[in-house]
């Protein structure tokens, strides 16, 4: 997520440089088949262009808002997640009446199912953008944690190694740990170190957390409907195809040089269409490791500062920072 006050002009820019150059030459093919005497006195009706302009507009619209509403939940989802893990952390420090070990072994478990959760969370999909070029190339300026370091090794620490490895032989990691946390307030439980109610309040959490996992996980694996994706593609760049076959006649009215004019005029109306559908993708998929995404890392980060200064540890790692502004 970025955390400044904006991305500045220049960063859109080299964001869609790609796609400014394909303008361009859409543009210019058209204005040079009319100078040439191709296309003289061809254009097409304003209002064709206009009726097009209408819809791929709407379009972009409706996508932008359904794509930030995925964004909005997904942030929702993991500010439930932080205000349970607090719950997790006082209830496991006062309800279970056994050894300060005992009390950090629950909330390191938990710690770990975060990681479990993000790592997984991260995991590329087919539909996913992050391996379009002008995506992959502004990687560059942020980095993002999950790809630079394994489940494996980032579960260090919180698990012991027997249970990391029984937990690393299942594919749904996240799901194994909150499994595994059951079973052992159940054994605290039975040795009489946790009430009735207690339990029921710590299992009823556990369960919320399953909720909130898989909020996340449908988030993750059901993508933005492609067929609403590919109308607002194909409305966008139908649009963007007419565009200088209609404004060439206008420019050429005026006077015969004027008529290159069409070149960058097109180029620029045609980049607030496109523009506006790339801001829409890139919303669309809130966990894919984009720069607009839900900053998970430095989330569960506070999350283990927070747990772990209440088992009175004072050791603890710093906040995730973010790198030219970008948070995740």
């Amino acid at each position: 997520m970025h955390v400044g006050k904006n991305y500045s002009l220049w960063e859109f820019l080299v964001w869609t440089k790609r796609d400014i150059l394909v303008l361009a030459i859409v543009s210019a093919i058209p204005t040079i088949m009319h100078y040439i005497g191709l296309l003289r006195g061809f254009h097409i009706p304003w209002v064709a262009i206009a009726l097009v302009g209408t819809a791929a507009a709407f379009i972009i619209g409706f996508k932008n808002t359904q794509t930030y509403n995925r964004l909005w939940e997904a942030r929702q989802i993991w500010g439930a997640i932080v205000n349970g893990s607090r719950s997790w952390g006082i209830m496991t420090r006062d309800f279970v009446d056994d050894s300060p070990e005992t009390h950090r072994e629950l909330v390191y478990r938990h710690v770990a199912w975060l990681t479990a959760l993000r790592h997984q969370l991260r995991k590329p999909q087919t539909w996913e953008n992050q391996d379009k070029p002008h995506n992959a190339q502004y990687r560059k300026y942020y980095r993002v944690p999950e790809w630079e370091s394994s489940m494996e090794t980032d579960l260090n620490g919180f698990l012991t190694e027997e249970e990391k490895q029984q937990i690393l032989k299942n594919k749904n990691r996240a799901t194994q740990l909150i499994a595994h946390q059951s079973k052992r307030i159940t054994e605290l439980k039975n040795a009489g170190k946790i009430s009735d109610f207690e339990y029921v309040q710590l299992e009823r959490q556990l369960s919320d957390f399953y909720e909130q996992q898989g909020k996340c996980e449908r988030i993750k694996n059901f993508p933005y409907p492609r067929q609403f994706s590919s109308i607002t593609m194909f409305l966008v760049w139908l649009f963007v195809g007419m565009l200088p076959f209609g404004l060439v006649g206008e420019f050429d009215k005026l006077e015969h040089g004027w008529v290159w004019l069409n070149i960058p005029v097109c180029t620029i109306v045609s980049w607030v269409f496109t523009a506006m559908d790339k801001v829409g993708e890139a919303t669309e998929n809130p966990f894919e490791g984009g720069a607009n995404d839900i900053p998970m890392c430095s989330m569960s980060r506070t999350i283990e500062i927070d747990l772990r200064e209440m088992l009175g540890e004072t050791e603890l790692p710093e906040p995730i920072q973010a790198v030219n502004n970008i948070l995740l």
